[in-house]
């Protein structure tokens, strides 16, 4: 047995990193050794080495992107109030698209005029509104203001073109009085004789259809009164029973009442009363004055 002798002991060293092999099988592994350093000992640079990109994605990113489309765009809905229009409540509810959009939304529960709404309707707004961006705020009158606007300005383009505002009276008047007027048809006038008794009562037998000509009517004038509107016969058997003969065709009073024409005078002495009546009367009897040549 060897003789126990003193060494000396080596001077302490600091303990620095190091890097021992330990042997597994054949293998070398490399394993860090970690001293305790004093205070004033400065660390080695650590080896440079190639940066390495990294993806960073921010929590409300990762957020945003979990939330299903559907509920970003989930409809919400607003009541009317008194005093609202479609415009206004596009504007307040920043609804994207603007009234007409709001309006083609909500059309089956508006009805057709964009302008008439009810307060207490329920309005579909659209989901997407809040992702337009916001215009400054506009007071509330001046809000409404610009709805009204809006609203008589579509108002407007809806309504059918109107004629254009009726001129003044004394312009009409004076535009009436150069243009030509349709003057109606002056009274025919006829004679004051027997040519004249004739041709107008002749155009009163039209009239109602009554049959007769000019040449039948005056041959029995001639033979009756000698076209005196005047004659009256006071000797006959009419005479005797107190019914006269009178006028032009010797009418009595009772046929003259029976087969008088409107439009005509009711004084048996009238001439063309006396004509009229008397044809009429042969037409019934006789089928014209024109088959009458003799007393009838």
């Amino acid at each position: 047995m060897p003789a126990h002798g003193k060494h000396r002991r080596p001077k302490r060293r600091p303990l620095t990193r190091g890097i021992t092999l330990a042997s597994t099988g054949g293998a070398a592994l490399a394993l860090p050794l970690v001293a305790t350093a004093t205070a004033h000992a400065t660390p080695q640079a650590a080896p440079a080495t190639a940066p390495v990109a990294k993806t960073v994605f921010s929590a409300p990113a990762k957020i945003a992107e979990s939330i299903p489309a559907a509920q970003n765009s989930a409809a919400k809905t607003y009541k009317v109030v008194r005093g609202d229009s479609l415009s206004v409540i596009a504007h307040e509810q920043d609804v994207q698209g603007g009234w007409k959009a709001l309006y083609r939304a909500n059309r089956s529960a508006v009805g057709d005029n964009p302008s008439l709404i009810h307060p207490g309707l329920k309005l579909k707004l659209s989901g997407n509104s809040a992702t337009a961006p916001k215009q400054p705020k506009q007071s509330k009158s001046s809000a409404r203001s610009d709805a009204d606007r809006a609203d008589r300005s579509q108002q407007r383009s809806a309504a059918p073109a109107k004629a254009a505002p009726a001129k003044p009276a004394a312009a009409a008047s004076a535009k009436a009085a150069a243009a030509p007027k349709a003057q109606a048809a002056p009274a025919k006038m006829y004679a004051d004789n027997l040519d004249g008794w004739i041709r107008e009562s002749l155009d009163v037998m039209a009239r109602y259809g009554i049959p007769g000509s000019y040449e039948g009517i005056h041959r029995n004038i001639m033979r009756e009164s000698s076209g005196n509107p005047q004659a009256i016969n006071l000797w006959d058997s009419n005479a005797v029973k107190g019914t006269p003969s009178k006028g032009l065709l010797q009418v009595i009073e009772p046929t003259f009442l029976a087969y008088h024409v409107p439009g005509t005078s009711m004084d048996l002495f009238d001439p063309v009363a006396n004509i009229t009546a008397a044809c009429n009367y042969a037409a019934d009897r006789y089928g014209s004055i024109d088959n009458v040549n003799g007393a009838y």
